[in-house]
């Protein structure tokens, strides 16, 4: 028999975190999660999603042992300014057993009939800067640290339960040997001297912390086009500067001003986290810390996490700039791989963006969407 407990305690939500450290245990691709920024991300009084999103958490257990777990999330931005009846799903881990699958959903599916949502979607977080997507394609392929992993049996669940697939996402790599650097240090030139870009580089996280709020603003204007985009207000941009700044490089923010010295573009990349966090296996401490400073001091890959251009500028050669920035931090820091996270499929203007570096297709996820 499956049951099903709401994880509403501190206990509970701590065995919800740590299910998927058994459930993967003896997988070399995933990557788990850092323990403690998982549990502070699902406490209500700290993430400040919580004050426009309301979550629940839910463990399935058979024969007393924890066996799947979910979260049904309403992202009431999401429902309010974009019109959508939409019921989201999240941190969804099953065993292979399409009971308990159904189970925990039925969950998802209680929760959007309360709320009179007319659909579900997911595995998707509480908004657009969380973990997105089942994994599709990829499965011997190294999770990375912002990126869900999960077993093919998922896709057939899914699919035995009435799911169909709503958006596609890739992930891709590219050698750096394969970056040509003169003819992206002729475009910048160029375009730098047609509009009067600058380059804004830093050397601390203290240079940086200035520019985080324009930043999100302009991450903000950015995505606003995507119909699924929701804005991110200023006290979740305050909980993001805590939560990842600390372990971006500052040399790996890259900001663009225009001539009248106002920010028009940015770029963020992290060094690969993926084997120090297999490492030390969600515990920072007491020495997994140490670990994690290693990585983000000499880690040879790096993995592309954001970019944001103003519209007005998306046509106007900005990436070359950015581009070169970057060539140049690279090549300084011995730079051999360079990762790209999840991107929507349908997302022409930002799959164009790498198309002379080569990339290969490493992974492929996907949304799924069912009616209620």
């Amino acid at each position: 028999m499956i049951q099903i407990i709401e994880a509403n305690t501190k206990q509970l939500i701590k065995e919800f975190v740590k299910f998927p450290f058994t459930l993967y245990k003896d997988n070399p691709y995933w990557v788990p999660p850092l323990l403690q920024d998982e549990i502070d991300s699902f406490n209500k009084e700290k993430n400040p999603i919580f004050d426009s999103a309301e979550a629940y958490f839910y463990l399935a257990y058979k024969d007393n042992k924890i066996v799947g777990r979910v979260a049904a999330i309403i992202n009431w931005d999401e429902v309010k300014q974009l019109n959508k009846k939409k019921t989201r799903f999240g941190w969804f881990d099953v065993i292979d057993d399409v009971e308990v699958s159904r189970a925990l959903l039925k969950k998802v599916y209680e929760l959007g009939k309360k709320n009179n949502m007319d659909h579900v979607e997911g595995p998707m977080g509480f908004s657009n800067l969380d973990k997105v997507g089942c994994l599709t394609e990829g499965y011997d392929q190294l999770s990375t640290a912002i990126g869900w992993y999960n077993y093919p049996y998922y896709v057939e669940h899914f699919k035995q339960l009435g799911f169909e697939v709503e958006k596609k996402y890739i992930e891709s790599e590219f050698s750096f040997d394969n970056v040509a650097y003169e003819p992206i240090k002729k475009a910048a030139d160029l375009v730098k001297a047609r509009y009067g870009y600058k380059s804004i580089v830093f050397k601390s996280t203290q240079e940086i912390l200035p520019y985080v709020d324009s930043m999100f603003q302009l991450f903000n204007e950015t995505y606003s086009k995507l119909q699924s985009f929701v804005a991110i207000n200023q006290k979740q941009i305050e909980f993001f500067k805590k939560k990842y700044i600390p372990f971006v490089n500052p040399e790996y923010i890259k900001f663009i001003e225009d001539n009248q010295g106002n920010i028009i573009a940015f770029a963020i990349v992290m060094p690969n986290y993926a084997q120090a966090q297999k490492a030390i296996n969600g515990k920072l401490f007491p020495f997994g810390f140490l670990k994690m400073l290693k990585a983000k001091k000499h880690s040879k890959e790096a993995v592309f996490y954001l970019i944001g251009i103003s519209p007005e500028y998306q046509s106007k050669g900005v990436t070359a700039v950015i581009f070169e920035e970057y060539y140049k931090t690279m090549k300084d820091k011995g730079i051999t791989k360079c990762i790209r996270t999840p991107e929507l499929e349908d997302n022409t203007a930002i799959q164009n963006l790498w198309k002379n570096f080569n990339p290969v297709i490493t992974k492929r996820r996907c949304t799924f969407i069912k009616n209620l």
